[in-house]
């Protein structure tokens, strides 16, 4: 009886063990693209696989994949097509999950306006707001088209896409998003159009992935996360509306009509295995950039990006 006591008392005081830190930098403020990340959050997932993770949104959209570059978190929240450019600048990054397995990003014109089709944007004005990556996507869709970047003029219209497109500023705008801007202009009363890249002679990709620093990562801690992503999606796809309900009382901001047509829109595009790697797209896209000049020189499919559940 002593030595159940002495046991027991030994066991209370040893302290549970503490879960291992873990931080994720979004690719802009918390919207329903990120719906798993928060699921995960809200519903225990992540403290379930012994993470304590701290999702960060970053004061500027461009600063999340340098972080981790320099070693300022684990994972970031990024986007294929600049993974590529990254990539060949130096950054020493690596795709290590799916967030979003299919593409957003459209060439969206007004419904009501004067583009009917792709050949009908020669001689008038298209916006941008990320310039390299989005001028070399335009002038992939024109070509396909029959056109080229001289048939346009290409406009910075930092990230006021959708109002630009509305007040016509621009007669069309490139990296709006289908399950975003299409919503909020038909919210304020006017309808949208997209032209969608993978329609228009562009290689499908991932729209949004998860990135690390490609040497010193810590690939457990990875997997785990993961993993908590998977649970999280799956609980998302089976209870929509109550996973709806958990992601949106996280903030007052989210509790609107956008959000909520953004959530449904968004939910059947979740990558169902974020961790498994489809790489022959990333091979594809790679020859996309090569070949449009935006990079010099192909790298081998495990520098753009690995499955980390293999050994």
């Amino acid at each position: 009886m002593r030595f159940i006591f002495l046991a027991c008392a030994l066991l209370i005081s040893i302290p549970a063990q503490a879960a291992d830190k873990f931080t994720i930098i979004l690719d802009w403020f918390v919207n329903p693209d990120h719906g798993p990340i928060i699921i995960a959050k809200e519903k225990g997932y992540f403290e379930a696989a012994g993470l304590d993770v701290e999702i960060v949104a970053p004061a500027n959209p461009s600063d999340p994949p340098k972080m981790v570059a320099a070693g300022q978190a684990d994972l970031a929240v990024s986007y294929q097509p600049q993974l590529h450019l990254q990539i060949h600048e130096g950054l020493p990054l690596v795709r290590i999950g799916t967030l979003i397995a299919t593409p957003l990003s459209c060439l969206l014109v007004l419904q009501d306006g004067p583009i009917k089709s792709v050949k009908d944007l020669k001689g008038r004005k298209v916006g941008y707001s990320v310039a390299g990556v989005e001028e070399a996507l335009v002038e992939a869709v024109l070509n396909h088209n029959g056109l080229n970047i001289k048939d346009v003029e290409m406009i910075n219209v930092n990230w006021s896409l959708s109002p630009s497109l509305m007040s016509k500023q621009v007669d069309a705008v490139i990296g709006a998003f289908r399950n975003f801007e299409l919503n909020q202009m038909e919210i304020e009363g006017t309808k949208g159009k997209c032209f969608y890249l993978e329609e228009e002679g562009l290689p499908s990709y991932d729209e949004l992935i998860y990135v690390a620093k490609s040497d010193g990562m810590d690939k457990d801690k990875i997997k785990r996360f993961l993993s908590a992503i998977e649970e999280a999606t799956q609980y998302m796809v089976n209870h929509p509306k109550e996973s709806w309900t958990v992601f949106s009382s996280t903030a007052k901001e989210l509790q609107d009509e956008l959000n909520a047509r953004a959530w449904v829109d968004t939910l059947p595009r979740f990558a169902l295995r974020p961790a498994a790697l489809d790489a022959g797209r990333y091979v594809r896209f790679e020859k996309f950039m090569n070949d449009s000049g935006m990079i010099t020189g192909l790298n081998p499919i495990e520098k753009i990006a690995i499955d980390v559940t293999r050994p």
